[in-house]
């Protein structure tokens, strides 16, 4: 600003001292909105023109998002058996791997559930023996075909028990051994890092197998290698987005950096409330930088149009306006006259400004110093 300020005096002190070849007397015929100005006061004050031109510009959509896990990539662990915690073995930040024991719980469920499957055994062991008395008592004609039918029932039910107990215990991922045991190895279910625990040696905790109400998460196993972004875009912007978009994200946690990825899924269904659709982007994040619930700045590209551009600088913010300032011709005593236009705005970019309405192309615009006419209008 104390650059602009500063070209600025140096220039209305060569507007002022041009007065040896006549301007000043020139510039007070210069009708109201208009500046006339010489080529070499032009030169002086460092003004430069180029023509609107068409020119290729990429459209873009930007909104804010929210980072996440992958869901493939994330488990919230929670204990099936209700019990004590008696030892942990997994630490906040620790890699794990899939299988690999987190917790030591103490649960009469397990030893109930333990139990129940050595009884089964048990009892289909004897409803196997009862079987093969019943049928060798019926081929010495010393029982009947109904004593044996009887066998055959029990025997069916005592190995829908034993199925019943052996899937229970393989429900609760513990071994099938003779050794009835109340001690629960709570594992990852999945290859990662531990994002969270929420349990102490010594607390109770309730399974979710035992018909409790709230079971509370014990661990979240993450793997953040590849995390999605989650935004919102509203009903006018749908017909614009498509899976397989690029998409670039910004973050105020790394300045200057940008994470690439692309669309892979917009909802088919808007927000009653909001009136927008749910839009996920999957981003690579070999370095982790990207975090969960990390707030981002997505720009989605739309693809390219030919549109009518002016550089940046060329657009100045007059109140609720925005103006460029145009060379609409020259006076007979060779003075170039600059016109400011009111235009509507479009597309931006890093570099350009596209123009809806207020100029053509061809149109020779000021691109740098138009805040110094601007001062004179």
């Amino acid at each position: 600003m104390r650059a602009l300020l500063s070209s600025l005096a140096v220039s209305l002190t060569l507007l002022a001292c041009g007065a040896a070849e006549k301007p000043t007397a020139a510039a007070a015929q210069a009708p109201k909105g208009e500046v006339w100005l010489s080529s070499q006061q032009v030169d002086q004050a460092h003004l430069k023109l180029a023509p609107a031109a068409v020119r290729p510009l990429a459209r873009e959509l930007v909104t804010g998002g929210k980072m996440a896990f992958d869901d493939l990539l994330v488990s919230h662990v929670f204990s099936p058996v209700t019990g004590r915690v008696s030892q942990i073995y997994a630490h906040l930040g620790e890699k794990v791997t899939k299988g690999q024991p987190l917790a030591l719980v103490d649960s009469p469920d397990l030893g109930s559930a333990y139990s129940d499957l050595l009884k089964a055994q048990a009892d289909l062991v004897a409803a196997q023996h009862d079987i093969q008395r019943q049928r060798d008592l019926l081929a010495a004609h010393a029982a009947s075909q109904s004593q044996v039918e009887q066998s055959e029932d029990s025997y069916r039910k005592a190995e829908a028990e034993m199925e019943r107990a052996r899937l229970k215990v393989k429900l609760l991922h513990a071994s099938q051994s003779d050794i009835v045991s109340q001690q629960y190895l709570l594992r990852s279910p999945i290859e990662g890092e531990v994002i969270a625990r929420n349990m102490n040696p010594g607390i109770e905790i309730q399974g979710m197998l035992s018909g409790a109400s709230i079971a509370n998460e014990l661990f979240t196993i993450g793997d953040l290698s590849r995390v999605w972004m989650l935004a919102d875009i509203y009903e006018r912007d749908l017909g614009a987005v498509h899976p397989g978009a690029k998409v670039a994200i910004t973050t105020v946690a790394y300045p200057g950096e940008t994470f690439q990825g692309s669309v892979d899924y917009v909802s088919d269904v808007l927000d009653p409330q909001t009136r927008t659709a749910h839009l996920r982007c999957t981003i690579e994040n070999p370095d982790r930088k990207l975090k969960p619930e990390m707030y981002v700045t997505a720009s989605v590209a739309l693809g390219q149009r030919d549109a009518l551009a002016v550089p940046r600088d060329a657009v100045l913010q007059m109140g609720d306006r925005s103006i460029v300032f145009v060379q609409v011709g020259t006076t007979e005593t060779g003075l170039r006259r600059f016109a400011p236009r009111p235009v509507t705005t479009g597309i931006e970019q890093q570099d350009w400004i596209e123009i809806l309405h207020g100029l053509q192309a061809g149109d020779s615009v000021v691109t740098e110093g138009a805040i110094l006419l601007s001062s004179q209008v």
